[in-house]
């Protein structure tokens, strides 16, 4: 790998690991999600030191070029973040409809009182 490409691929592992760690400790990304994040990054840190790295999975992978194993990193990572998006909008769709439920038995229970007591 060219030494341009090292160093720019370098700065952005970094900064996409800075980027996270602010954003956690701002409290705008929540831990849950960080982690995700933050290995990718990592991940893309090792992978520009050791090029070597990559190579050998690439031709584990089976793929022609580095490019394209990169390539299919980075659709595996969209499927990942896809899923835990989806577990989570799971998750509170659940809390949703019983929050839904309860307001829904305490409305009911509150009209039962207030009738109870005008009479």
């Amino acid at each position: 790998m060219p030494i341009k490409q090292q160093i720019f691929a370098l700065v952005v592992s970094l900064l996409v690991f800075v980027f996270t760690i602010e954003m956690v400790r701002k409290k705008r990304l929540r831990e849950e999600y960080s982690v995700l994040w933050l290995a990718t990054s990592f991940t893309m840190f090792v992978l520009v030191i050791k090029y070597d790295w990559l190579v050998a999975l690439t031709h584990i992978v089976g793929a022609e070029l580095p490019t394209s194993t990169l390539f299919f990193g980075s659709i595996i990572f969209l499927i990942l973040l896809a899923v835990q998006f989806s577990i989570k909008i799971s998750k509170l769709s659940d809390q949703l409809k019983d929050l839904v439920q309860d307001n829904a038995l305490m409305r009911h229970e509150f009209e039962r009182l207030k009738k109870g007591s005008e009479q």
